[in-house]
């Protein structure tokens, strides 16, 4: 009879990879990648060419700029050294050999990165929420300004909602895994918050805590306010809604939205 250390690592949980659920439940690097290529040439009339991903964590969105044209550049920027490795072979080692000399994993401090200016600048995933001090983010966005071309770019995202400010548990059922977002603490006070990624897996085991995040709840009207005061000329695109009421996935420009128990929403800021 097996031992029950044998059936512990045999569970899903101990053999599945969380870079790897995460990309699969988090992002859709296609969908991401369409929306800033077809926003820069509509603002811009013409193609971006080149990018950079702050807080990139396993250069996913990264790769697939690479991938859509023969002449993007991309530079990957992340503090966690660890990542950028599982990136680089996960990710970058399934590109082409020539593609992979277009893509440039650049392990900093997003506030001290030194890299020539860019078309795009991206930082999504709400992940320019860990810098909680207002005086930092505005800091942040100062250097963004000076690391565009004239006609750069910045894109961010930003979610909200009566619920954003709740301590709850949302699952999503995926193939073979349940993946849940845990809004574990909130402090109104100073607006930080706590939230973990947990997975679950239909042999019963989980993998909790898998990613775990300490943010500051920037509201939509301070970050505004902030790229304001930083030159930016900040749009909000906001997404559209099916016949049943539910997000289609279409983000246009917008100066009112709804009070939705949660969305999310572009923040497409261009130089002022």
């Amino acid at each position: 009879m097996p031992s029950k250390n044998k059936k512990h690592k045999n569970k899903m949980a101990d053999q599945a990879d969380r870079h790897v659920l995460y990309q699969k439940s988090v992002q859709c690097v296609e969908a991401e990648i369409d929306f800033i290529d077809e926003t820069f040439e509509k603002l811009r009339g013409r193609k971006a060419i080149t990018l950079r991903e702050d807080f990139c964590g396993t250069m996913n969105t990264s790769c697939e700029w690479i991938r859509r044209r023969d002449n993007n550049v991309a530079w990957s920027v992340d503090l966690d050294e660890k990542v950028l490795d599982w990136g680089r072979k996960n990710n970058i080692g399934k590109l082409k050999p020539d593609q992979q000399m277009r893509i440039k994993p650049v392990h900093s401090n997003v506030l001290d990165a030194k890299i020539d200016p860019v078309d795009c600048i991206l930082a999504m995933n709400f992940s320019y929420w860990i810098l909680k001090e207002r005086a930092t983010l505005k800091k942040y966005f100062r250097k963004l300004y000076k690391d565009l071309v004239e006609d750069g770019i910045l894109f961010l995202d930003c979610f909200g909602g009566y619920e954003a400010f709740q301590e709850l548990e949302e699952s999503t059922k995926h193939k073979n895994f349940t993946y849940i977002w845990d809004q574990a603490s909130y402090n109104p006070i100073n607006g930080h918050c706590t939230c973990h990624i947990h997975f679950k897996f239909k042999d019963g085991s989980k993998m909790k805590n898998a990613f775990s995040y300490t943010w500051r709840l920037w509201t939509m009207p301070e970050i505004i306010d902030l790229l304001h005061e930083c030159r930016f000329k900040p749009t909000v695109y906001w997404e559209g809604t099916d016949e049943d009421g539910e997000g289609n996935g279409v983000f246009e420009p917008a100066e009112e939205g709804e009070a939705d128990a949660g969305w999310i929403a572009y923040i497409v800021c261009e130089k002022a």
